[in-house]
């Protein structure tokens, strides 16, 4: 991001004690230092003499003489009416060393590839920034200084509200406003889940195989060991899940019930009770991760599995791929015994007031839901696309899901002769030509010897470039 650095020399600090000298010797000598080193940088303009002597404690004759001195030597320079800046002729400091330097300071993001197929990835461009602008700016004007004096543990009670409305209209969720915590995303929620669950004496966690690891991860720091339970073409596999649980005693399942991730299926009506008919039985918890559920495109999304015991069913949700995980806000919809211990975990970690009353307003003044009419249509037109595109460039491939979410899977054809690419290999080629690709074994718990399928994105990928994507991923099969 571009800073404007033009006022950056009014809040440098300078220390005139670490120079020795008559005082205005020494303040020439830290302005020079400051600007050598870079701190304060070409173009800055530096303090009004009388105010920089008043936070200095110096005289005004000092800081002029010492101005006057870095003029004439030509590190600093001064117009009237404009003040005195940083020459723009100063040349940028240079590491002395650059190797050892070069631990010190902080790295760029990394680059992404041009033709990004990975998964996960919502569009980046289509970031609604100003309609956020615009319910930051509102939400501001309207908050009380009680607003802006609290951070509740459990959320903004404005927020709450919010997003309980939102989720019983898009998502059909039976939960009052109280039962709604509002968090730092789905990795947020799954630590605080993960850390009640361990304090209440659970020591497995019963998760999708394969599934998103990040969450698998965040339960095994806490304490928890994940137990992978196979997925098919029906979700998760019900009678598989009831061995594990018998043989580990584990009594609480991680589940993606409404589009698998990344095998892109939902969960059957009938797995659906069963599910929770198990949960009964043990006096256990289903964990619903929501990901990117509001995404379907060839009918209404299914309504959360949490409607249907909202006492059984804790549920998750963020904006992270609806928007982008940058906004660092998501949502709990929590059962009545566990209400008080979630909420308490968010004491150290919850998104800050000002973002939570900003996303409130969002919600209220209509403006998610109109963005997520316009993410759906632009994500149903760029599947569509992704599918001709391969039919087109491999059609001896096969790709896999439903017509949803952000991301399907590609099952690799053989060369002919039946042999068939390792979906590694893939992957690697692939980078090569600049496109990001996922093997499905990056998701596997217990990951197999070889595979034959990618996981491909459609998130984050220009729709000019998509065709384009599969023909060089074509070339690397």
């Amino acid at each position: 991001m571009a800073v404007d650095q033009t006022n950056l020399a009014w809040e440098t600090l300078l220390d005139l004690d670490t120079a020795s000298g008559p005082r205005v010797v020494r303040l020439e000598q830290v302005l020079r230092d400051a600007v050598g080193s870079g701190r304060v940088p070409a173009g800055a303009t530096l303090p009004a003499s009388r105010r920089l002597a008043e936070s200095l404690g110096v005289s005004r004759w000092v800081v002029t003489e010492a101005y006057g001195q870095l003029v004439a030597e030509g590190v600093l320079e001064a117009q009237v009416g404009a003040g005195t800046r940083v020459a723009a002729g100063v040349p940028p400091p240079v590491p002395r060393d650059l190797e050892t330097t070069a631990s010190g300071t902080v790295p760029p993001l990394p680059p992404r590839p041009r033709f990004d197929l990975r998964p996960g990835i919502a569009d980046l461009r289509h970031v609604p920034r100003d309609a956020w602008l615009r319910a930051a700016r509102e939400a501001l004007s309207t908050a009380s200084s009680t607003d802006l004096a609290t951070a509740p543990t459990a959320g903004h009670p404005a927020t709450r509200t919010a997003v309980a409305g939102h989720l019983r209209r898009a998502r059909m969720v039976e939960a009052p406003d109280t039962a709604v915590v509002v968090t730092r995303g789905a990795t947020d929620a799954m630590a605080r889940v993960a850390a009640s669950l361990r304090a209440d004496g659970h020591t497995h966690l019963l998760v999708e195989d394969p599934s998103w690891p990040v969450l698998r991860d965040v339960a095994r720091q806490a304490g928890l060991e994940p137990v992978p339970v196979p997925v098919d073409a029906g979700g998760l596999d019900v009678d598989r899940l009831t061995g594990a649980a018998a043989r580990t005693g584990a009594r609480a399942v991680l589940l993606t019930p409404a589009h698998q991730f990344p095998t892109g299926v939902a969960l059957s009506g009938e797995r659906r009770e069963a599910v929770l008919a198990w949960a009964r039985a043990v006096d256990g918890l289903v964990v619903e991760d929501d990901y990117d559920a509001e995404f379907r495109y060839d009918r209404r999304p299914v309504a959360a599995l949490q409607r249907l015991d909202p006492e059984r069913v804790v549920l998750l949700g963020s904006v992270s791929k609806t928007m982008s995980p940058a906004f660092g806000i998501g949502w709990m919809v929590v059962p009545t015994l566990w209400r008080a211990a979630l909420g308490e975990l968010g004491r150290s970690g919850a998104p800050s007031v000002v973002d939570q009353l900003t996303f409130a307003r969002f919600l209220t003044s209509g403006g998610y839901d109109r963005h997520l009419r316009a993410a759906r249509a632009r994500y149903r037109r760029r599947h569509d696309a992704l599918a001709g595109a391969v039919g087109h460039r491999m059609p001896a491939a096969r790709l896999h899901g439903m017509a949803a979410g952000l991301h399907a899977l590609l099952e690799l054809p053989d060369d002919g002769d039946g042999r068939v690419p390792d979906a590694a290999e893939v992957v690697r080629a692939a980078a090569a030509r600049d496109v990001g690709v996922v093997d499905l074994r990056r998701y596997q718990a217990r990951s197999a010897a070889r595979s034959r399928t990618l996981v491909l994105g459609y998130g984050n990928l220009v729709d000019a470039r998509l065709d384009e994507a599969v023909a060089r991923l074509a070339a690397c099969v």
